[in-house]
């Protein structure tokens, strides 16, 4: 009907009709957002474009109270909570008692967890040993006590399996990290060598690489460690120009990216909407982990835009499967670039425009 009438009107018309609709869209923000239920009304009566996010962020509350129950191959609260136990170690001072709030729901979700066949190793091993730092150290109360019973604790620590066991996964001196063998050049030359590149050559991509980015993406902080976020790879490329074409930023290139990682935030993480924009920031920092690793591997990138455009989230979500509460962050294309394509210039801020002093009062 509507595009119907578009087709008939005139072109006078139209652009009579496009003036208002513009002067509407720009007078809309000014009155409506003199207070927040002014800005509910508008979101409720004239504009649906939070439907998407109020949905998901609701799904993934619903998807994470399901997980508490029937454990999957991690824990967002098991990996939450053992990181606050780690806060909670180095604290300086150390205080006597701490953690008694959650530690019997750490706790209980540790047994769930070890009782699951097919639960990540390593997120247990990280669990037992800062546990088991945490009850050699605590002294008693009435719900701690109750906690190191069911947790099973007999004053001795987990004896490692094997010499390769040997390291633990609990809190260390800051002088135990390894030393960094790069200057502040070489680091400025690496961020000025990654660009985002849109061209590249017709040449697989091997998944050891992409890999290797990966692993050193996930080295990256994240808040409270939950990592709320996974990357789906797509090496082949028909398949790779599939997922690209559904970004409505490549039109031109798409056709010919040998690969592409489709970075995806997890809802499902949290229990609540006020972390809801966490899966933005954790995802974002692993992703420029993500590009620089692999331009140290000899690989190019483009981190692509995703914005909530209802036609491509639903096209995307189709093509990957993605339950609701998952919502894309971005795309990255990578694959090994043409040397003679052209890269855009793009000036970078300066230092004033993006900086401000806090200056005490």
């Amino acid at each position: 009907m509507i595009s119907t009438l578009r087709k008939a009107l005139p072109a006078p018309a139209k652009r009579t009709v496009r003036r208002a609709l513009d002067a509407m869209a720009a007078a809309s923000p000014r009155i409506f957002s003199a207070n927040r239920w002014l800005a509910n009304l508008y979101y409720f009566l004239f504009s649906r474009r939070f439907d998407r996010e109020h949905l998901a962020v609701l799904k993934g509350r619903a998807a994470y109270h399901r997980a508490l129950r029937s454990m999957d191959d991690t824990s967002p609260l098991l990996r939450r909570n053992v990181h606050r136990l780690e806060k909670g170690l180095i604290m300086q001072p150390r205080r006597n008692v701490f953690a008694e709030a959650f530690i019997q729901e750490t706790v209980r979700c540790y047994n769930r967890a070890k009782a699951r066949p097919g639960y990540s190793e390593e997120e247990l091993r990280w669990a037992t040993d800062v546990l088991d730092e945490y009850f050699s150290v605590v002294e008693d109360t009435p719900p701690i006590r109750k906690a190191r019973k069911e947790y099973g604790w007999t004053g001795v620590g987990r004896e490692p399996a094997s010499n390769a066991e040997a390291r633990t996964f609990k809190p260390y001196p800051l002088s135990d990290c390894p030393e960094a063998d790069v200057s502040f050049a070489q680091l400025a030359t690496l961020f000025l060598r990654r660009r985002s590149v849109r061209w590249y050559k017709q040449q697989s991509v091997p998944s050891d690489l992409i890999q290797q980015a990966i692993n050193a993406a996930a080295l990256a902080p994240s808040a409270c460690n939950r990592q709320p976020y996974r990357f789906i790879v797509a090496d082949d490329p028909d398949r790779a120009t599939e997922i690209a074409e559904c970004a409505g930023g490549t039109t031109g290139f798409a056709h010919q990216i040998p690969a592409i990682i489709v970075v995806v935030g997890d809802l499902s993480a949290y229990p609540k909407e006020r972390d809801r924009h966490l899966i933005y920031i954790d995802a974002s920092l692993a992703s420029m982990q993500l590009m620089l690793a692999a331009e140290t591997l000899g690989l190019s990138t483009c981190p692509i835009n995703w914005p909530d455009v209802d036609w491509s989230e639903r096209k995307l979500q189709g093509i990957l499967g993605l339950p609701e509460y998952e919502r894309v962050v971005m795309l990255v294309s990578i694959g090994y670039g043409d040397p003679a394509s052209g890269i855009p210039y793009s000036q970078k801020k300066q230092n004033s425009l993006i900086t401000q002093e806090c200056a005490p009062e």
